[in-house]
């Protein structure tokens, strides 16, 4: 390689010389969320359309290494489209030019087939082709599944809580189980993957997992539409019972708030009186899941006549004592027989038939604003229970250090001090940020009781 000198005669003196040595750009990447678009698509007319349905993943940056960062690619944009009648998908990549920047260049397809797998058709003319040759996809998985409800005229429109409208629409619920559930599921991972936060795929190769999917009856010539699934798991109780926990549970975006997942869950909780389970339960469920789930409970706990004894004996002492005054908490909890009835009679577990006594309580009281510091102050006693334990004031307890061979520091006993002093208790630095935390806690709850109160009431007008 050649170099440039300078005469002897260049003004330009050796020590004032300075040398440029140049660094090549380190590529900084970019987020998957930020270059990386979902469509959901029901035909090839849909495919390439600005009003094709967009989907609003959870997180996309997972799926792809070092912190979600895509290296190698100026100018990258990735279309998905994700037929919602085969579940097949296809990607669109375009980007103005590839160089290794330091970081190496992002296998695309390796990283896209982390959600997608073999969904993903590598040909777009094959992946319209889906459209004819799988139109009658969910119709095959249904031809050898369980029917379990089917309603000509009984869909839902609006909100998806409690009070909910009629349109006319053919629903069918079937139960996939068996050598079918891994076909299925396999193509319905995706949508778990994306739409579901934090969910992990489910083994297909237990039995003991079952699908139930809410399908759209075609009309003539349609295909019959998958409007949404739940993903089931059957164990066993011991001696001689079964539990049924939903793992997963997912409406297809396009048909939200529509009902369709209220229809779901009345299915399984008629589904496990039926088959006479021990109980039904969820697995970490979310906020809009547990908010109906507690409305379709309440609705069917105020038809049962035994709750209403109970409740009078409650609402009596909630009506005739101040129980803000009152040195120990007032537990206000459902008899025990009256627990064992409900998930006898509805299969609804202890924990969240505890959560629907509170609202029951709350719904008995009349009126309402004349009992309503009363009824603060036992959710508040319950909320502490739960955080901080049964003796939520610490009234009563006493700590003590006793000799020992070992650690002294974690050597000490706790014994309940006569005439309920607890002198030697001493107040936590973080005792007032403790309670501002409690008292949040509280409020969040009033705020979760009142609205499913309100939605269960306009339902029963």
């Amino acid at each position: 390689m050649g170099t440039k000198h300078h005469s002897s005669s260049d003004p330009i003196s050796d020590n004032k010389k300075r040398r440029r040595a140049g660094f090549s750009k380190i590529d900084a990447g970019i987020e998957a969320n930020d270059c990386i678009k979902i469509y959901l698509v029901s035909s090839k007319d849909e495919v390439d359309s600005p009003n094709s349905f967009l989907l609003k993943p959870v997180d996309l940056n997972p799926f792809f290494e070092d912190e979600g960062k895509i290296y190698g690619y100026q100018g990258l944009q990735i279309t998905v489209w994700l037929s919602s009648i085969s579940f097949a998908a296809y990607a669109d990549i375009s980007f103005e030019s590839t160089s290794d920047g330091g970081k190496g260049v992002t296998d695309l397809k390796s990283s896209l087939q982390n959600i997608f797998a073999e969904n993903l058709v590598e040909k777009k003319d094959d992946f319209l082709q889906t459209f004819s040759t799988e139109c009658n996809y969910v119709k095959s998985i249904v031809s050898s599944a369980e029917l379990l409800q089917k309603n000509t005229s009984n869909g839902h429109s609006g909100n998806s809580n409690c009070h909910l409208k009629e349109e006319s629409v053919d629903l069918e619920v079937f139960r996939v189980s068996g050598n079918g559930v891994g076909d299925l599921y396999s193509r319905l991972v995706p949508l778990v993957l994306l739409l579901v936060d934090g969910s992990n795929p489910i083994d297909v190769t237990d039995i003991r997992w079952e699908i139930f999917i809410l399908v759209q009856k075609g009309q003539q010539d349609s295909c019959m539409r998958l409007l949404g699934f739940a993903a089931v798991y059957r164990f066993h109780r011991f001696p001689d019972s079964m539990r049924l926990r939903l793992g997963q549970i997912l409406i297809i975006p396009p048909y939200q708030r529509k009902g369709y997942g209220r229809t779901l869950l009345e299915v399984l909780n008629n589904v496990a009186i039926r088959d006479n389970v021990y109980d039904l339960s969820i697995e970490e469920p979310v906020d809009s899941l547990q908010h109906v789930r507690t409305c379709i409970d309440v609705q069917r706990l105020l038809a049962f006549d035994p709750i209403h004894q109970a409740l009078d004996q409650i609402v009596s002492r909630l009506k005739h004592e101040n129980l803000s005054k009152k040195s120990q908490p007032f537990r206000c909890g459902p008899p025990l027989n009256i627990t064992e009835d409900v998930r006898k009679s509805f299969k609804i577990n202890k924990r969240q038939f505890m959560q629907c006594w509170e609202i029951l309580i709350f719904l008995s009281l009349d009126p309402l604003e004349k009992y309503m510091e009363n009824y603060n102050t036992i959710i508040s006693n319950r909320v502490k229970a739960d955080v901080i334990g049964k003796e939520s004031e610490g009234a009563g307890k006493r700590l003590i250090d006793i000799p020992t061979e070992f650690d002294q520091d974690m050597s000490f006993a706790m014994f309940k001090s006569e005439g309920g002093e607890a002198a030697s208790i001493e107040k936590d630095d973080d005792q007032g940020n403790q309670e501002d935390q409690l008292r949040q806690l509280v409020e969040e709850r009033m705020k979760e009781i009142k609205l499913v109160a309100e939605k269960v009431s306009v339902h029963r007008s």
